[in-house]
């Protein structure tokens, strides 16, 4: 079975019930287990430095050296084997600070950051972002991502789907707040590389620039290597450049962003193709120890029907947006229609209608609801004039006299298969019809050309022909061959591809210094934990999520130009406002369950924190019933609940958003505060603690005493 609990967690745990026990009772014992017991603490709550795991074990080798007889002399064997056998994971909690189950409770990530496949610290540069710290924003993004302008115009946005303000109202707008701070960085001067470590004379060769051959090629360089990108198209970007239309990604964005990785040194070779222009053993030749391969998946799938071979107006998406991107503008046909339901699907009708094709019609074998294109690209399509005929399975093309007149299609109705989850397509008998067309635009999958790699002996493959890897680094069955990209997942995203080429560049940096390699895949690293921004409790509830200002659809009808245009400075800036700052607060329920179970006054309204079913959640209501005893932030595990007295107001908050201010009532004799009024009633109502003057004034405990103390001798008889 899995273990899923964190080890650091349930050493810990181990150690400590030990010592409640009361069977560590021999001194010397004692005194390690506690050592043990703070070091491991310190590695569980991200305090630990490099030399904890060593002083862990020399601890170990002198519980173990005192034999048999010593008091828990099994328990030190069993601590010790286990800190071998997860050894990885506590040198990750040491040097990232971070703890991928959650367990330990000051390293547990936030949920947007665990789903990125590049693990950007989410948290740590929306709230740069709201304090107007872009520039610092990028700096954190491109620790784990060298492309933030490229991906918060076309990431899928995984982070969003996680996003835990959805459960209130909406996901906070992850990705267009990283682009709206890419491009105000850019546009001042301050997007700019981080220091290199001095060359160290190591040369490692990328096939491809897509995503993934940028992401490795960055941080390569920064780590002193000298870099050399071999790339078959006249340009850098791969799909970024011919798979995705200019109105999605304009071409200065990705040139803007590959200069800079150029800057560092990187040499870029394009119009070769390996295994033709060059071969692995020209490069070895030439020095080169290590290589990347992310050629990607530039060659499509058939459709499989009669007909398709048949007609040259049959033609690949992917080969259609590639001829667009290099500067073909000749529209393809008068009636086109698009075959599939992902996002080259989308692209390519978008595209047609861009190019001057007056109708554009998506067939699609499944439903709208289970479309696996973006919605919002869906939206925009139809806004612009794309006709989707749903429940639709071509079944052949038809023509005459050489050129294409229509694709036959049978309706279809979706029914459940045994063992299978997802509704499958079946025709419907008699359902056949024909929808006129004069081109045929197929847009159901890519596959790798794994053409380019014949030559390239030893290399496993999977049966999806795509290159079999080792997933924690990216490593092929060939020594010194690494891959990742669409060439290992498939056709995928670009932040797929731009999470796999950071890992195979730190696994090649490993391979390179002789250094072991890791086991499991890197967790994500928090790259801090920037102090939040203060937001009243309205405020939070009122603002919701805007709306993305589009171009003109006459504009989008006729031309490339970018369709979304973005956010303003003030809606970026009370859009990072909305974030509930989960790298802080793990949602545990302590504070509800305190509040609510321990004091009996219920005041947080807190139904997000309900994982599978979450209930309303208004924080202005806590102001209501809230009487700032403090109870909820001092049973807080990660400070995220946090009470302070300011002036002379008592302020509780919730990772930034003030949920309740009360007026503090200080001692009338001393000065001292006391505490606000709600508090002083609650207390009041159980001991009588809280001393009163006849005039109405409040003494503290202190000056009550004295005050009741000098009115009994003032009483007394002389």
């Amino acid at each position: 079975m899995t273990e899923t609990r964190c080890p650091v967690d349930r050493i810990l745990s181990e150690i400590r019930s030990a010592m409640e026990s009361g069977s560590l009772n021999q001194p010397r014992v004692h005194r390690i287990a506690e050592q043990l017991e703070e070091l491991i603490a310190d590695i569980a709550w991200g305090r630990a430095g490099h030399d904890h795991l060593t002083a862990i074990y020399e601890l170990l080798d002198e519980w173990l050296g005192l034999g048999e007889e010593a008091a828990g002399a099994a328990l030190a064997k069993q601590l010790s084997a286990g800190i071998d056998t997860h050894r990885e994971v506590f040198e990750s909690h040491v040097k990232t600070h971070n703890c991928a189950t959650g367990d330990c409770v000051k390293l547990a990530p936030a949920p947007c950051q665990m789903t990125c496949p590049a693990g950007i610290d989410v948290p740590t540069y929306l709230a740069l972002i709201g304090q107007g710290k872009d520039a610092e924003a990028v700096a954190v993004i491109r620790r784990d991502n060298p492309l933030p302008w490229v991906c918060g115009l076309v990431c899928t946005r995984p982070c969003e789907f996680m996003c835990v303000r959805s459960r209130i109202d909406t996901p906070i707008a992850i990705k267009t707040l990283k682009a709206f701070a890419a491009e105000r960085a850019m546009s001042v001067g301050s997007y700019v590389n981080p220091p290199q470590e001095p060359p160290n004379g190591r040369k490692v060769c990328i096939i491809g620039a897509g995503p993934g051959g940028l992401s490795a090629a960055y941080y390569l360089a920064l780590k002193g290597y000298t870099v050399r990108v071999i790339e078959a198209l006249p340009m850098a970007g791969g799909m970024l450049m011919v798979g995705i239309p200019r109105y999605r990604l304009p071409r200065e964005v990705i040139d803007r962003e590959v200069a800079l990785i150029e800057s560092l040194g990187v040499e870029f070779c394009y119009n070769t193709r390996f295994g033709s222009d060059v071969t692995l053993d020209q490069l070895r030749k030439e020095g080169f120890e290590a290589f990347f391969f992310a050629i990607g998946a530039h060659s499509a799938y058939k459709l499989g029907i009669p007909g398709e071979d048949d007609y040259p107006q049959v033609i690949e998406a992917i080969s259609l947006l590639k001829r667009v991107a290099l500067g073909e503008r000749h529209k393809p046909g008068e009636s086109i229609i698009v075959i599939g339901g992902g996002n080259v699907a989308i692209d390519a009708a978008r595209t047609c209608l861009r190019l001057g094709c007056q109708s554009v019609t998506i067939a699609y074998r499944r439903t709208r609801v289970e479309m696996p294109a973006d919605v919002e690209e869906v939206e925009q399509a139809e806004e612009e004039g794309v006709h989707f005929a749903f429940l639709t399975i071509p079944k052949q093309v038809v023509g005459k006299d050489g050129k294409v007149t229509g694709l036959e299609c049978v309706r279809a109705q979706l029914v459940e298969r045994p063992g299978s989850k997802r509704k499958s397509p079946v025709p419907i008998l008699g359902g056949e019809f024909i929808m006129p067309a004069d081109t045929i635009v197929a847009a159901i999958g890519q596959r790798v050309d794994y053409e380019a790699l014949e030559r390239v002996k030893g290399l496993k493959w999977t049966r999806r022909d795509t290159i079999k890897v080792n997933t924690a680094t990216m490593a092929t069955s060939r020594e010194g061959i690494f891959a990742a990209g669409d060439a290992v997942t498939g056709p995928a995203t670009v932040i797929e591809a731009i999470g796999g080429g950071k890992r195979a560049a730190l696994a090649i940096d490993r391979y390179l210094q002789g250094i072991p390699q890791p086991e499991l895949p890197p967790v994500p690293v928090r790259r801090g934990r920037i102090e939040w921004t203060e937001i009243p409790a309205s405020t939070k509830m009122v603002l919701k999520r805007p709306d993305m200002p589009l171009l003109t659809i006459d504009r989008r009808r006729t031309t490339f130009q970018q369709v979304e245009l973005g956010f303003s400075e003030n809606q970026v800036r009370e859009e990072a406002r909305r974030c509930l700052r989960c790298d802080i607060c793990r949602r545990c329920g302590k504070c509800v369950e305190v509040c609510r179970d321990h004091m009996g006054i219920d005041a947080l309204e807190l139904g997000y924190m309900e994982f599978e079913h979450p209930s309303e959640t208004d924080f202005r209501r806590t102001e209501e019933k809230c009487i700032a005893c403090g109870a909820c932030a001092a049973n807080c595990p990660n400070d995220a609940m946090r009470i302070i007295d300011r002036g002379d107001e008592r302020i509780l908050s919730l990772c930034g958003t003030i949920l309740n201010r009360q007026k503090l009532v200080f001692c009338s004799s001393c000065g001292k505060v006391i505490g606000p009024q709600r508090y002083l009633d609650f207390i009041r109502k159980r001991v009588d603690d809280i001393g009163r003057l006849p005039d109405g004034q409040v003494l503290c405990e202190v000056c009550s005493r004295n005050h009741s103390a000098k009115v009994h001798t003032d009483t007394m008889p002389v």
